[in-house]
């Protein structure tokens, strides 16, 4: 089954030739043409003795085909044509989808479809992609959302799908094979040829111009099992896990009957929508007046693990406090309370048509997405609904049905049919037991006898739990404004003064009711210290708290607003229909000026902070980033410091005087883009007192010296294998045109990158390079996500520099062609049309933000890639490999035997062996950073151990903004 979409937009309703290059040359600005092709086979096929296998195959199908042998053929044209792919696995389907410049697609589309139809598959590539398949169930490991994932599964009936290991990695799709002797090869063959099948397919093409695809038609799929699966003594249990980060969270599941066939109703979204809301009466509304909780989310993701042929999943996970963690159970009474006052009133069809008129608003003056995203939920969406709802199925609420579909799905939602899972770092040392694939550590126990006895009968009502009242949020005036000023191309500043400017567009490209407020409060106080920082994000937090219950009516009426504490200032995004949108605007600045701190609050947020500072920092990436611009940019305090001044102690005192004197010393700048006139944005204009100084939004960068460093720090999160390499090269303070030369260089540098780092050398998942842009200094870097089980970061590091030599010699012997090709690439992406406002909303956003306002930033890369030689490009790369280079190596290295640790099977038991009172946590200090030195391997680099006594010998550039 195919789904066609044809653009004729801006062709006179002709359909224009693909082949006719000269009118594709004259036209300024073209959309990527884009194919998904989902499969209705995913890992609940996997074979019993060869867990991972349907995951494994979409790795290898894309690794050449017989008409295209090149292993890394597609991705390669892909990247010289400005393309992009990928795919996923799930557990009734799989997913493909590629995009690509329109002028290349009919090849683009072969190149593709080959992989269906005939694909290599060869036995040499098989045993390096299971690394890669591997490395990617690696790193999954840390994440508390995969590892609640497959522990749940794990508590489904054996014979089940639910209850197998989806992801695959080394020892299922390796080791064990040769074990058992099974051959891997033959048996990926047999399960591509048995369900890569037409009759399993549905294809979404979008692009300009005709074309004809032809599918067999669409036979029944494949037979599902009808087995309940989570009818087992294992489920109505409370299950105490350790996470891995440090939070506190309460879930409560149950496992009803297949939903997906009500589409037209949609019950689990319209009782997720009043578990999830968070104006007064909610659930959430009184958890936080008691401190007990930070956030609430209920419902079905609608993921195949949430939703599929066998079951439906309605869960509801509440974010605790400590408090809350000490009361989860009354937290989990007040969720059945107010579940039972749902049953009691039954289905409201108020509150129905109200969810059915925002969603129905937001489907019919929705932003168009881009094409990649549009065919990949098309696709899926044809597997799912009939034909005249592949475009609305997933969208929209058709039918109110209260007693047969709503009423059946919400009376399933009662104490004794849930199971309870509680995350706590509390529960260490107290979970003997280990889910087989992750190892997260849990304990199961009845559910308490006061709590089942008191559920399981008559229990009250809670009488402050009640229905939300009517939206009045909900826009009712759709007209589009007539404009009070000449049409701008960019954004002109309609106001400027010493307290702040407002820059402004009228949108008349997209013509739709929606607008976008944007706002930067800038001010000096924030980067005084780390304690300032620490009390700017305490500030922002409970800034956000306080608004979370008024401004809920807005944010499900389609209303979005974020506030974000940036590094200079607050920034406060809003954005939707413009209607009602000065209404939210004006509510979050009245709670801005009028901010207070209660102690409970705040006590709890200064908790929570320490948590939320521990997960960033237990993050490879995340580390890695925070040590390298510790080292860049100078007067910058990082995540590390920031988590010392939290230790240190804070007041509610402070945290006012902190916010008074953010007030007092502030520049506001701002940016009204959309369907509102100039004299409504200047209206909406609202700053404090004048800021003294001009605040800069950048920090002055370190010149590193000419030499190669290195820093190593060992990971924060104890027993994670996963470590992090990149080598960075600095260029220096440049202008626009060294800019868009280097993000030529990575674009001819990301194919090789992938090929040898990835799928030659099988280093790890993610391999990539980045044009770096460090406070208006440039440079690049090359990334490895590797595991210390396998390679050691030094190890990684001198085959990126093999890479490097490898790609220096092939930047000498590139032909004219190829350059000419990836020049003409970078320039189409860059002439690419915007999707929908909010893209060209980000990008006028950017400019502001950074206070450099180049709006036609884009158009003057597009002039200076067309003066570009090939010449310059590879002097350009040269000169940054050559004799003294600025070049800086950051290892965050993993806990693995390729790194002298343990074995992480010997650790548990050596912790159970110690005396309870000087027991190992698992959760290691993150306060402070543990340097490492250099082997032999690296011996000619200079080893970074204190980054403070290296940068305060270094000299500093002056503040740089590309501009010109």
């Amino acid at each position: 089954r195919a789904l066609l979409i044809s653009d004729l937009s801006g062709l006179d309703g002709k359909a224009e030739d693909e082949d006719d290059e000269d009118s594709e040359e004259e036209e300024e600005e073209e959309e990527a043409s884009a194919a998904a092709l989902c499969i209705g086979v995913g890992s609940f096929s996997d074979p019993n003795d060869l867990p991972g296998l349907a995951h494994f195959l979409e790795h290898m199908v894309f690794m050449g085909s017989e008409k295209y042998p090149s292993e890394n053929g597609f991705d390669a044209f892909l990247k010289k044509h400005g393309g992009s792919d990928n795919a996923s696995t799930d557990c009734e389907r799989t997913i493909f989808q590629f995009d690509v410049q329109r002028k290349r697609f009919k090849e683009a589309l072969d190149r593709w479809a080959q992989f269906f139809i005939c694909p290599l598959m060869i036995e040499d590539a098989i045993d390096r992609e299971v690394e890669a398949v591997d490395s990617e169930y690696q790193l999954a490991k840390p994440s508390d959302s995969h590892r609640k994932e497959m522990l749940f599964g794990s508590l489904a009936k054996p014979n089940h799908p639910m209850s197998k290991f989806c992801w695959g990695n080394a020892q299922t799709l390796k080791t064990e094979p040769k074990e058992k002797n099974i051959n891997v090869y033959k048996r990926l063959r047999e399960f591509w040829k048995r369900y890569y099948s037409a009759h399993y397919m549905t294809l979404a093409v979008q692009s300009k111009g005709r074309y004809s695809i032809v599918l067999t038609p669409l036979r029944n799929g494949l037979e599902k099992s009808s087995l309940s699966p989570f009818e087992t003594p294992a489920f109505n249990k409370l299950y105490r896990v350790v996470p891995v980060r440090k939070v506190h969270a309460l879930t409560i599941t149950w496992a009803l009957p297949p939903q997906e066939k009500h589409y037209r109703v949609k019950p689990l979204h319209y009782i997720a929508w009043l578990i999830g809301h968070e104006g007064t009466g909610s659930i959430l509304s009184m958890l936080r007046r008691k401190c007990w909780a930070l956030a609430l989310f209920g419902g079905n993701s609608e993921t195949g693990f949430d939703q599929n042929t066998t079951y439906s999943i309605f869960s509801i996970s509440i974010t605790l406090t400590d408090e809350g963690f000490q009361n989860f159970y009354e937290v989990a009474h007040l969720v059945f309370q107010y579940l039972k006052m749902l049953q009691t009133l039954g289905p409201q069809q108020r509150i129905y048509e109200e969810i059915q008129k925002i969603e129905a608003n937001e489907f019919h003056y929705q932003e168009q997405t881009d094409p990649i995203e549009y065919v990949e939920d098309i696709c899926e969406n044809m597997q799912l609904f009939p034909k005249e709802d592949f475009l609305t199925g997933d969208q929209l609420m058709f039918d109110f049905k209260p007693e047969v579909v709503i009423s059946a799905a919400l009376n399933l939602l009662t104490p004794e049919k849930a199971n309870l899972l509680l995350l706590s770092p509390e529960h260490e040392g107290q979970c003997p037991l280990r889910e087989k694939w992750f190892g997260t550590q849990y304990s199961v126990e009845d559910i308490q006898q006061h709590w089942r006895e008191l559920w399981a009968g008559y229990f009250d009502l809670n009488q402050s739990l009640h229905l939300p009242a009517e939206n009045k949020f909900i826009a009712t005036d759709f007209a589009l404004k007539t404009s009070d000023c000449p049409d701008t191309e960019y954004p002109v500043r309609i106001m400027n003064n010493d307290r702040g400017c407002l820059w402004y567009k009228k949108d008349n490209k997209f013509k739709i009711p929606k607008a976008y407020v944007r706002f930067h409060l800038i001010s000096p106080v924030v980067q005084k210290s780390p304690k300032n920082l620490v009390l700017f994000d305490l500030f922002v937090n409970i800034l956000v708290h306080n608004l979370a219950e008024p401004a809920y009516e807005a944010d499900v009426a389609q209303l979005e607003y974020k506030l974000v504490a940036g590094e200079h200032g607050l920034v406060i995004k809003v954005k939707g229909f413009n209607h009602k949108l000065p209404l939210l605007f004006n509510l979050i600045v009245d709670y801005l000026a009028d901010f207070s701190a209660a102690p409970d609050v705040f006590s709890m947020f200064a908790e929570q902070l320490k948590k939320t500072y521990f997960n960033i920092l237990i993050k490879p990436e995340k580390l890695g980033k925070d040590v390298r611009l510790l080292i860049l940019e100078h007067s910058r305090w990082s995540t590390i410091q920031k988590c010392q001044g939290l230790l240190d102690g804070l007041s509610v005192d402070e945290l006012m005087e902190f916010v008074g004197s953010f007030k007092s010393e502030l520049y506001a700048e701002g940016l009204v883009q959309g369907n509102f006139t100039s004299a409504v944005s200047f209206h909406t204009f609202y700053t404090y007192t004048a800021c003294i100084l001009e605040v800069p939004v950048l920090f002055r960068v370190v010149e590193l010296p000419q030499k190669h460093h290195l820093c190593k720090v060992k990971s924060l999160n104890k027993g994670d294998a996963n470590s992090e390499v990149t080598v960075y090269y600095q260029s220096g303070p440049k202008n626009l045109r060294e800019h868009t030369l280097m993000e030529l260089l990575v674009m001819h540098m990301e194919e090789p990158c992938f090929d040898f780092l990835r799928t030659k050398e099988t280093l790890g998942y993610h391999v990539y390079p980045t044009c770096r842009n460090t406070s208006g200094v440039l440079g690049f870097s090359v990334t490895v996500e590797t595991q210390a089980t396998k390679f050691n970061t030094e190890l990684v590091e001198t085959k990126i520099e093999e890479f490097l030599v490898n790609f220096g010699e092939k930047m000498n012997s590139l032909s004219d062609e190829a350059f000419k090709t990836q020049v003409t690439a970078l320039v189409k992406l860059k002439g690419c049309e915007d999707t929908h406002l909010g893209e060209e909303v980000d990008r006028n956003w950017t400019e502001v933000v950074t206070q450099q306002y180049v709006f036609d930033r884009l158009s003057r890369e597009i002039d200076a890639l067309k003066l570009m030689t090939k010449a310059e490009l590879v002097n350009w790369f040269m000169e940054h490999r050559g004799e003294g280079n600025r070049k800086l190596s950051v290892h965050v290295v993993g806990y693995g035997v390729e790194e002298n640790d343990p074995p992480s099977e010997e650790q548990p038991a050596a912790r159970e062996e110690e005396e309870e009172g000087s027991k190992m946590s698992l959760y290691g200090e993150v306060s402070k950073l543990t340097f490492l030195p250099a082997s032999t391997l690296l011996a000619s680099a200079t080893t970074i151990t204190d980054i403070r006594a290296f940068i305060s010998t270094l000299n500093l550039y002056p503040y740089h903004k590309i501009l010109k």
